[in-house]
């Protein structure tokens, strides 16, 4: 016989607990929307920032730690040149093109104007070739090449860019080039280039890594090097990509990897935009790399399928429900406060089955000293089938009378 609990139909019921301890088991990364930032409901204050705009996102809780115009719309110059290899690597990946097939270097692509790899139209260059220069000597004559080879022209190219950025929901974004050049509608924001960042560094890990450490790239006899001078300053950083125009000022995506809680790595991920020189968006973008990591820690607040909740449902094969995490779950504290943070659960009630495996069903509020600093769906983590029709029938009795 169930135990009643005397909830209402289309109520919620509230758990509220603390979590004493973090368990020591290895987690992976959860993907989940960026949460609302932490600085904000905390004691902790972002460092002074000489940008126009900046973002500091931890991927492990994929929280946003601190923000300063975040959405505020501007031109993200050779940032733009993280979308274009975004779409280059997932035309490797469906082996529509290969890393060792040779492109022809067009006239559109030769006379690009602004930073260049110095392709010549006379020898043909291989994609990974193009791809180096890219991303590391940021060559707009190189990032067209790449464009014509995967979709015939630069503007068809443009296209797949913007219908990715929507699938990617940057709302802010719109671009009408594949070089970063400058274009009064072409436009994107501090909040938008960190999810594009992290979108390609977890989608495409291999091929992130192998190119935005690379120090300098030597092409046709030239030597230039990576413009992101945290490879030299930081060990820890791993790329992602420098930016500018006169009117973008000077930008800079920059990752940086350093051990985490329970044998985990943590990566922290800052975009400063519309700085005022390339060594004020070096100095700005390792200042926030080295807040982050100093100031805030990562706690496992569920573990990998572990139940956070057993509630009883309804018209199913089941009694009860288990709902919690598929993957290891993240939140970043500041630092020393693991003791003080709270949970709140939310979910319908009654639960009526039926009710899948990875269903998000009610969410998980995380405190502490009663301001939320994140709020994630809460998972369903097995199966429950609907009941036949006579357990149904009587559920459905039970439930009138409650």
């Amino acid at each position: 016989m169930r135990q009643f609990k005397g909830a209402l139909m289309g109520c919620f019921f509230i758990f509220t607990t603390a979590f004493a301890q973090v368990a020591p088991k290895p987690a992976s990364t959860v993907a989940a929307p960026a949460a609302a930032a932490i600085s904000s409901t905390s004691a902790l204050s972002a460092p002074i920032v000489a940008a126009k705009s900046y973002v500091v996102l931890d991927t492990q809780s994929a929280q946003v730690l601190a923000v300063n115009n975040g959405d505020q719309k501007m031109e993200p110059a050779s940032l733009t040149k993280m979308m274009t290899a975004y779409v280059v690597f997932q035309a490797l990946k469906d082996k529509r093109i290969s890393l060792n097939q040779p492109v022809t270097i067009s006239q559109s692509a030769y006379k690009a104007i602004g930073s260049r790899m110095f392709a010549d139209p006379k020898t043909p260059v291989s994609v990974e070739d193009l791809l180096k220069g890219m991303i590391i000597q940021s060559g707009n004559d190189a990032s067209i090449a790449l464009a014509e080879s995967v979709a015939g022209t630069e503007a068809t190219f443009v296209d797949i860019m913007n219908k990715q950025a929507l699938r990617m929901k940057l709302n802010n974004t719109r671009f009408t080039n594949v070089t970063g050049l400058p274009d009064p509608q072409h436009v994107s924001t501090a909040n938008d280039m960190v999810q594009l960042a992290r979108a390609l560094i977890e989608d495409f890990p291999a091929e992130y890594a192998k190119y935005y450490v690379q120090k300098e790239f030597t092409y046709n006899g030239i030597t230039q090097p990576n413009r992101n001078r945290l490879l030299w300053l930081d060990p820890t950083v791993d790329g992602v990509k420098t930016g500018h125009t006169d009117n973008a000022g000077f930008c800079l995506v920059a990752s940086a990897k350093r051990p985490g809680a329970a044998g985990t790595t943590r990566r922290i991920i800052t975009v400063v935009m519309g700085t005022s020189s390339m060594d004020a968006r070096t100095q700005e973008s390792s200042k926030l790399l080295n807040w982050a990591f100093q100031n805030f820690e990562n706690v496992r607040f569920a573990e990998a399928g572990k139940p956070l909740v057993t509630p009883e449902i309804w018209k199913g094969t089941k009694s009860v429900a288990s709902l919690g995490f598929l993957q290891d779950a993240w939140i970043s504290i500041p630092r020393g406060s693991t003791e003080k943070l709270k949970t709140e659960i939310t979910r319908p009630q009654p639960l009526i089955a039926p009710i899948a495996k990875g269903q998000s069903i009610g969410l998980i509020k995380l405190l502490i000293d009663g301001k939320v600093l994140a709020e994630k769906p809460v998972q369903v983590l097995e199966d429950v089938p609907q009941a036949g029709l006579l357990g149904r029938a009587w559920d459905s009795i039970k439930l009138w009378f409650k």
